[in-house]
């Protein structure tokens, strides 16, 4: 029997990396879905980014639902106790970044019906259940790897998201040539050739009405999967992609859960 999974929406792309590479490695059968909306720069490299509404995209996500043994949910919560009530299916939640930090009681009645919940960074373990589990994003390592181009010594290239001044600082401070370049304004199929133009990505994020970003960012892991060396939001320098974000451990990480929430439904639901 081949394991089916459905990926609801694609934060930072990570629901095409994890579904290109389960399948790939396991053989198993993934679809993911999104709103074309909210993939501006081509992140879904891997499923169908759909031109549908808000509502339109709801309903067929449930109805693509009935499909899988297994729907794995990021970030659109709301979608959840929906999904168990019309399917009983095993659910997992997967959150991100803002979409939880700071709301775990606000949102308990969703993530509370799903039958396993993650994040991508640890920081966002704090406030949540006991039962919630980090699993790190993996990188593709396909597309992110080094193109051969000439890397100028002394580098550095940074998006602006809020912290513009901390990412000249940090360039100052290591004495570097820093390139700023407007988020979003790069085609996702273009960022290997950007990240390995340069030595080092200073990753330095502030989100709109949220605290410094204490994780490194999807981005700076490309820029490590490309051969840069990233600068992270403590001025700690790291020169090469941690081993938790190759695509093959973190595609054998989750289908270790696909299987043992088939297996054993209840198994991961203790402690909320």
């Amino acid at each position: 029997m081949v394991l089916r999974v459905l990926h609801i929406w694609n934060t930072a792309g990570v629901a095409s990396v994890i579904a290109k590479f389960v399948d790939r490695e396991f053989g198993a059968e993934s679809r993911v879905i999104t709103r074309r909306a909210a993939d501006r720069v081509g992140l879904t490299t891997y499923g169908t980014a759909y031109p549908d509404g808000p509502a339109r995209f709801f309903f067929r996500a449930l109805q693509m639902s009935a499909w899988a043994d297994v729907v794995h949910v990021h970030s659109l919560d709301r979608i959840v106790p929906w999904v168990r009530r019309l399917y009983g299916k095993r659910v997992v939640m997967h959150y991100h970044g803002t979409d939880i930090e700071g709301r775990w009681d606000e949102k308990r009645q969703r993530w509370s019906r799903a039958d396993y919940v993650a994040v991508s960074t640890p920081n966002l373990l704090e406030g949540g259940p006991e039962s919630a589990v980090h699993v790190p994003n993996p990188v593709d390592t396909d597309i992110f790897r080094p193109t051969g181009a000439r890397r100028e010594p002394g580098s550095a290239v940074s998006f602006r998201y809020g912290m513009d001044a901390e990412a000249v600082e940090a360039a100052k401070r290591l004495g570097l040539k820093l390139t700023m370049v407007e988020r979003w304004s790069v085609p996702h199929e273009r960022m290997p050739d950007l990240l390995s133009k340069y030595e080092y990505y200073i990753d330095m994020r502030r989100p709109p009405d949220h605290a410094v970003a204490r994780s490194i960012g999807r981005a700076a892991l490309e820029a490590l999967g490309c051969g840069a060396k990233v600068v992270d939001w403590s001025g700690k320098v790291v020169d090469a992609l941690p081993p938790e974000n190759d695509p093959r451990r973190v595609a054998a990480k989750w289908y270790e859960v696909y299987t043992g929430l088939i297996r054993q439904p209840g198994a991961f639901r203790r402690g909320r």
